[in-house]
């Protein structure tokens, strides 16, 4: 059902066509570049906190993790993230699918400026074996409200 909300979702906004479905897992980084034969940086993760009780998206780079001083001073709170089980009561989809697409409209959906180095990017499209190609101004175009932070950090 998730990849369905997903796709629907996208629909709206003419992006449909975009959608990868794959014959292998894409739940993680690694084997969503794997299945698209891209770099991991081009895979936007979605990341889920909760942020004053408010479930709040992080869509990042794939080679960045949340760098806890820059959340802390963008939030004026510790980064706290949703465990798996309550990720999918949260956003509408479970962990592997996490995506910024058909979610609830009470989720806060921030875009990191990790984004901002790549002409295209690939999130997940609400299962663990999907994925959407979208530029930049696509990503932002589909997703009116969200809003941009600066929260992460390449990994070393």
């Amino acid at each position: 059902m998730s990849f369905e909300t997903a796709a629907a979702y996208l629909q709206k906004y003419n992006l449909r066509h975009r959608v990868k479905i794959f014959e292998v897992s894409s739940a993680t980084v690694a084997q969503a570049a794997q299945a698209l034969g891209c770099a991991e940086e081009l895979i936007a993760k979605t990341l889920a906190f909760d942020v004053a009780g408010k479930t709040t998206l992080i869509v990042a780079a794939g080679d960045c993790q949340i760098d806890n001083h820059k959340f802390k001073e963008t939030f004026h709170a510790k980064a706290k993230m949703l465990s798996p089980a309550e990720v999918p009561a949260a956003t509408g989809h479970a962990v592997g699918g996490v995506c910024p697409f058909g979610v609830p409209d009470a989720v806060d959906i921030c875009l990191d400026a990790s984004l901002k180095r790549f002409e295209k990017i690939y999130p997940a499209c609400g299962s663990g074996n999907s994925a959407v190609e979208l530029k930049i101004g696509e990503l932002e175009a589909c997703l009116p409200g969200c809003r941009w932070v600066d929260v992460c950090r390449q990994k070393k």
